[in-house]
């Protein structure tokens, strides 16, 4: 057999059907994931799917964890808690209430096994791969059909080695090596990429470390990132009193890549990534002094404890300039900070200690003021999603957040210490009773689901039509995220309900008349269209960007290029995803225009959109064929239930 890399080989260990060999670059892959994910923002949409399918228990070991919503005002968040606590019950799930922590830290922590799978809700569940896991984000009704023991298609990636080497320095941290990654790889064209981090190098990073690099390997449109399990592993599963879940991968001699990334630590500098959208990666050094407003230490990036120390270490005898919150990952994390008496340093310094959720990253509390400064240890700057549109987000490292919080500007960490940034260390906090653990399937099957009144069933939608006419809703340029398309923030506790979310949200920070247009076209029995350029779907798995534009009536989205997760989502909805064959058409459309598109030949995957004016625009289908049954019977889950009701 030839040499796998550790891509390659947890690709194959985790292939449906016993496969004894991959497929070619590019080709489909089916995968059987061993271990599913849902946060409460995503979950709740895909709990109800998961329910249409009339299956009685998951088939994976499946965890739903409340991190988002827990703002909780008003009824609608605790209703739908209330709801995921009793679906985990009522189908063999672990839950985990509000307050425990961010879900990528909590699997990390407690669930992540080397060598096994997961499928997430949520775009970051590539954290885990820095646990040797093969880990994925996806679209919540993917998850659930994983969760009910499908396979899930992706196209086998080109593995992309970055070989690091040397060794960080004192107050430079796995967030500078990401954002220096995302510097020289891009943050797109690379949907068909895995990275896998080898060398010398890796002996310095810790498990926290790797899944920091692996969580925003997201932000260049990767489709996952992996870690080698090793003794540094090892040692952490053994901390977490895990032991017997370690298992040794490590790339075979001789093992080849698509090309190669070299990343040498020692050389590293602490990292700002400049708002908005990581588009540019610079030295901190080079915007030392510029004025801070706020402070955000947090997210599921870097809230673990070894960077909350090093930030109680800088904070020691010091006090805060400027309005700071920290959220530590986990309780667990929050607990050990505790026991090494850096809550109390944090308090003491004039920090405010937020809940361990995701909160100020997804917009969720701790929002800027008005055209302010932001350092935020997030993984995301999006315009907009501090909560605050006319705020400026920089993305940094904890310890360069704490100095301008420190200093009351943009300041090189480094400056404000001498040596080594020592930690107190203490042993971590394991408690599994944090959770509630699956129910045996006699006890689960006396379960009575508990729905709130904003808890809407999801819609019924109707078959794709043989023509579509109607005319463009939209006109957008390159890289819009799924927060351009459906914004979280104040929006968030909408997701319950689809059609107020669509109503209220859709496009709204693009364009406030879109939902009353697109629906006027929707109610007069026509189609919508979007056209933009390339880069879109970027950002999160959130589904409601594809399920909400359909509820509105769009029928066709035509784009120089999708983002993966995306993309998929738009098949789960009914929606097809079709690319310009020459990208200049793009200028030549305008919003509003009338168009129709013939959609029965999908199969020969060349299209046409007829454009009044100016004739025939060749287009082709972005979506796999075997996308085409999906998207036909309007989405996955009409699918479902027309074989259903076949059977």
């Amino acid at each position: 057999m030839a040499a796998l890399n550790v891509a390659q080989k947890i690709l194959l260990a985790n292939a449906a059907g016993g496969l004894k060999q991959l497929p070619a670059e590019g080709q489909p892959l089916e995968i059987q994931f061993t271990h599913t994910l849902y946060q409460d923002a995503t979950g709740t949409a895909a709990a109800l799917a998961f329910e249409k399918m009339g299956v009685d228990r998951v088939k994976t070991t499946s965890v739903i964890v409340v991190d988002h919503k827990t703002l909780q005002v008003g009824y609608i968040d605790g209703d739908d808690h209330r709801y995921l606590e009793t679906f985990s019950k009522k189908y063999g799930c672990w839950f985990s209430r509000g307050g425990n922590g961010i879900c990528h830290s909590v699997f990390l922590e407690d669930f992540a096994v080397p060598g096994k799978s997961v499928i997430g809700s949520d775009s970051h569940t590539t954290n885990a791969g820095g646990m040797g896991m093969l880990a994925l984000g996806a679209g919540g009704t993917d998850v659930s059909f994983a969760m009910a023991g499908t396979s899930y298609k992706i196209e086998m990636p080109k593995v992309v080695q970055v070989n690091l080497t040397g060794a960080l320095h004192p107050g430079v941290l796995a967030k500078d090596v990401i954002l220096n990654v995302l510097k020289v790889i891009g943050i797109k064209g690379n949907k068909a990429i895995c990275l896998e981090y080898t060398g010398p190098g890796l002996k310095s990073l810790n498990v926290t470390d790797r899944a920091t690099i692996c969580n925003m390997g997201t932000e260049a449109g990767v489709a996952f990132s992996i870690f080698p399990s090793d003794d540094i592993t090892k040692a952490y599963l053994e901390g977490r009193k895990r032991a017997n879940d370690f298992k040794p991968l490590a790339a075979d001699a001789g093992a080849t890549y698509s090309r190669t990334v070299e990343i040498d630590l020692s050389t590293l500098e602490p990292t700002i990534a400049l708002y908005p959208r990581l588009k540019s990666m610079e030295p901190v050094s080079k915007h030392a002094g510029t004025p801070v407003d706020t402070v955000f230490i947090g997210s599921c990036t870097n809230s673990n404890y070894e960077n909350l120390a090093r930030v109680g270490e800088l904070l020691r005898g010091k006090k805060v300039k400027v309005d700071t919150a920290i959220a530590p990952g986990s309780q667990a994390i929050a607990r050990q900070l505790a026991a090494a008496g850096y809550i109390e340093i944090f308090y003491a310094a004039g920090v405010r200690v937020l809940e361990n959720a995701c909160s100020a990253c997804i917009g969720q509390g701790f929002s800027p003021p008005s055209n302010g400064v932001m350092l935020s240890t997030a993984n995301r700057n999006f315009e907009g999603r501090s909560g605050t549109e006319s705020a400026s987000v920089h993305l940094v490292s904890p310890v360069t957040a704490i100095a301008g919080a420190i200093t009351g500007v943009i300041t090189d960490p480094r400056t404000l210490f001498k040596g080594d940034l020592a930690i107190q260390h203490v042993p971590p906090v394991v408690d599994m009773g944090a959770y509630v653990a699956p129910l045996p399937p006699a006890e689960a099957a006396k379960v009575v689901m508990r729905y709130g009144p904003d808890i809407a069933p999801l819609p019924t939608l109707d078959p794709l039509p043989a023509k579509l006419a109607g005319e463009v809703l939209l006109k957008l340029g390159n890289e819009i995220t799924t927060d351009h398309i459906q914004p979280a923030g104040k929006y968030l506790s909408l997701r319950s309900n689809a059609d107020e979310y669509a109503k209220q949200a859709t496009f709204v920070q693009v364009d406030k008349t879109f939902s009353t247009r697109a629906a006027a076209v929707r109610d007069a029995g026509n189609h919508g269209f979007i056209v933009a350029g390339d880069g879109y779907g970027m950002g999160s798995s959130r589904e409601h960007a594809g399920l909400c534009p359909r509820i509105l009536g769009i029928r066709a989205i035509v784009a120089k290029g999708f983002e993966r997760i995306h993309l998929a989502n738009l098949a789960n909805f009914g929606i097809l995803g079709l690319i310009f064959e020459n990208p200049a058409d793009l200028d030549r459309i305008q919003q509003g225009a009338k168009v129709s598109l013939d959609t029965s030949a999908l199969e020969s995957g060349q299209l046409k959109l007829v454009v009044a004016g100016l004739g025939d625009i060749p287009l082709k289908l972005a979506q796999g064929k075997e996308d085409i049954p999906m998207i036909r019977a309007g989405g996955a889950l009409s699918l479902f239930a027309s074989q259903m009701k076949a059977a």
